[in-house]
């Protein structure tokens, strides 16, 4: 390949990239503000510009623009989780990163739901490589703090008790997201959260206890 078909095919990954973080910004613009139900590839090529078939040319299937959003949102929790220095008490560390947890789910709601709905109904597609990737990112966080209060299990043991723990927190924010609670109610959604962390972790201590 000479160097003019070199810079003509960088020019065209360079603008089939640029088309393809267009329309995931439209889409994902389409989710904040309508819900993930108006997310269609008619109205994404209605409010991004680009032709339906530009779309299927870019990402094979719907399922698979949605998994590009869901992974995007994935990179945003693991951001924001990652901006909290843990400190030297697990506890208080794992409090903090369900305190984050919670919170992105009640600001982002219609984004939690899309990825709420496939993650639990569709599991991973094609992607499923880099979407458990991102998963495991931020599993990674959590087993750290699991590890540190529980060093002397096995990793298995650890790793299933992180396990456990992440799918009640998944499950419990379909609550989150119930947005028919009075607003007048007395209860606080994230502290749901943590009284569920706080909850397993005792539980989990006393059968440190008893072993």
């Amino acid at each position: 390949m000479n160097t003019d078909e070199n810079k003509n095919s960088r020019l065209k990954n360079f603008v089939k990239e640029q088309m393809r973080s267009n329309l995931l910004k439209c889409g994902r613009k389409m989710v904040i503000e309508q819900g993930p139900d108006f997310l269609t590839a008619r109205k994404l090529s209605d409010i991004s510009g680009a032709s339906v078939g530009t779309i299927y040319n870019l990402f094979a299937t719907m399922d698979d623009f949605i998994q590009a959003e869901n992974m995007q949102t994935l990179d945003e929790i693991y951001d924001e989780l990652s901006i909290v220095l843990p400190g030297k008490n697990p506890f208080i560390n794992l409090n903090n990163y369900v305190d984050i947890f919670s919170s992105f789910v009640l600001n982002h709601q219609n984004l939690w739901m899309l990825l709420y709905r496939e993650h639990l109904c569709k599991g991973v597609g094609k992607s499923g490589f880099a979407y458990a990737k991102k998963i495991k990112k931020i599993e990674s966080l959590i087993d750290t703090q699991i590890k540190a209060i529980f060093g002397t299990w096995g990793v298995e043991e650890r790793r299933l008790s992180a396990k456990v723990l992440e799918m009640s927190l998944f499950a419990l924010s379909g609550f989150l997201m119930n947005t028919k609670q009075p607003t007048k109610s007395l209860i606080n959604k994230n502290n749901i959260c943590k009284l569920l962390l706080n909850t397993y972790l005792a539980g989990l201590n006393t059968l440190k206890r008893v072993r």
